[in-house]
């Protein structure tokens, strides 16, 4: 049986853990591209666009395609973000020694 000390501190760690990868995750970019790389998308993994880049020769393209690509790109953007949140998270787990399953209860 543990005792309280121990699962407090355990606790603790955790949540500093927690805000340590809070913070991280604020500043890690995450890159997406639809159309065959004619629409790339950067976003932060706290969900901030930073970035997006349209090839030249969309511009002669109709609006709704290059509206279609767009959204596609930051949709796929939004996917790498996830990934690389389930990623980090994953390794915070494992580093308190916590089961992976734990994640998915997490705030982020």
């Amino acid at each position: 049986m543990m005792d309280f000390q121990k699962m407090m501190k355990q606790a603790q760690e955790m949540q500093f853990k927690l805000q340590e990868v809070q913070e991280k995750l604020k500043d890690i970019e995450v890159d997406a591209e639809s159309g065959g790389g004619l629409v790339k998308a950067r976003m932060l993994c706290s969900g901030k666009i930073i970035n997006i880049d349209i090839d030249e020769s969309l511009m002669a393209s109709d609006k709704e395609t290059l509206e279609d690509l767009i959204i596609a790109a930051l949709n796929n953007a939004n996917t790498a973000k996830e990934e690389r949140i389930k990623s980090e998270t994953k390794a915070m787990m494992e580093s308190l020694g916590l089961p992976e399953d734990m994640a998915g209860k997490l705030p982020f």
